[in-house]
């Protein structure tokens, strides 16, 4: 069986990652973290404890040890990267870092990506940082024959979480709770922007097909589902999946972003989710011929609902933020209400 480790293993996409790779029978996992989280119970999976910030701890734990494929879920800086290099350099035969969509050029010249589309988010330290560890990797790769590979997700979520444009430091949960009490929710701009989410599921089957892929060694790939929605379907949808009406309340980013930056709106929104973007994954099809949309946002969303409203630790109430939608909402209310003399 091919070896590999995952670090970190127990967030969105990665959990799913590992699961299939362990579901497969082709995999034996190793997957390395600091405990906090315990991963996935499977017959091919093996926990691994380590803080991967003290380096010579990791490099003793790591010692003898030789992968197929290394996959990087928790890497968001520069140093991190190479650490990893000098950690894993002739001991895996590929490396797949995960990037981040949101590293292609804000604003985008074109809606239309592809892996070629320029790196730039002069909005978002998280993307240039990013885009600063894909930098590091590639040049590694060109100087040294270092095997990365480069991943860039969009939007992926999972069966603990409902995709949403603005939400506060605990998650979507009072947004959902917003819409059940009948109260209005922001949408960013108009609505009208255009956005892509991917089950973790799905994004899963795009990541393990590069694991072990000469294809890909060398060469980046962005995983995302073909489905593409408006804000305000995405909203809709939510709302559908619930039962109830949906009470849209919307707010231009721009105002958001200055009006939020608690929640790092500026980021979020002007250098990520208000954007249009149409991913082209024609690149990843000819590699993982497999990959295809099997849960649509209107399935994923049920999925999603079902299983929080199951499972009441998943239900985290936000009250600073249900506050904050409520002041937004009021002082855009105001404004019209000044503007038309009223």
């Amino acid at each position: 069986m091919r070896k590999a480790l995952v670090i970190g293993g127990t967030g969105t996409i990665s959990a799913a990652v590992v699961r299939r790779l362990d579901a497969s029978g082709e995999w034996e996992v190793w997957v390395l973290n600091r405990g906090r989280r315990k991963p996935a119970a499977g017959e091919h999976i093996h926990p691994l404890t380590a803080d991967m910030a003290d380096e010579a701890a990791a490099a003793v734990l790591l010692d003898g040890m030789a992968f197929d494929t290394v996959c990087e879920f928790i890497g968001f800086e520069p140093s991190q990267v190479e650490r990893d290099v000098r950690l894993f350099a002739g001991k895996t035969r590929q490396y797949i870092y995960i990037s981040s969509a949101s590293a292609y050029h804000k604003p985008a010249a074109s809606p239309f990506l592809t892996e070629g589309t320029a790196l730039a988010n002069p909005y978002w330290l998280y993307s240039r940082n990013k885009i600063a560890c894909e930098n590091v990797l590639m040049d590694q790769y060109r100087t040294n024959g270092f095997p990365v590979t480069i991943v860039r997700p969009s939007h992926t979520y999972d069966e603990s979480h409902v995709p949403v444009a603005v939400h506060g430091e605990k998650g979507s949960w009072q947004v959902v709770r917003r819409m059940m009490e009948g109260k209005p929710v922001i949408i960013p701009g108009d609505g009208s922007s255009l956005w892509t989410v991917t089950f973790n599921t799905d994004f899963a089957v795009g990541f393990t097909g590069l694991m072990g892929n000469p294809h890909a060694i060398g060469e980046a790939f962005q995983i995302t589902g073909d489905e593409v929605l408006t804000w305000n379907q995405i909203y809709q949808t939510i709302a559908d999946a619930l039962g109830v009406p949906l009470h849209a309340f919307h707010v231009s980013s721009d105002f958001l972003a200055k009006a939020g930056p608690q929640y790092d709106l500026t980021g979020a929104l002007l250098g990520d989710k208000s954007v249009s973007v149409l991913f082209d994954n024609r690149k990843l099809k000819r590699a993982v011929p497999e990959m295809t949309t099997a849960v649509p946002f209107h399935r994923g969303v049920r999925i999603a609902l079902d299983h929080i409203l199951a499972h009441p630790e998943l239900q985290v109430p936000d009250p600073a933020f249900d506050a904050f939608c409520d002041r937004i909402i009021r002082a855009q209310e105001k404004a019209l209400s000044e503007v038309l003399g009223k």
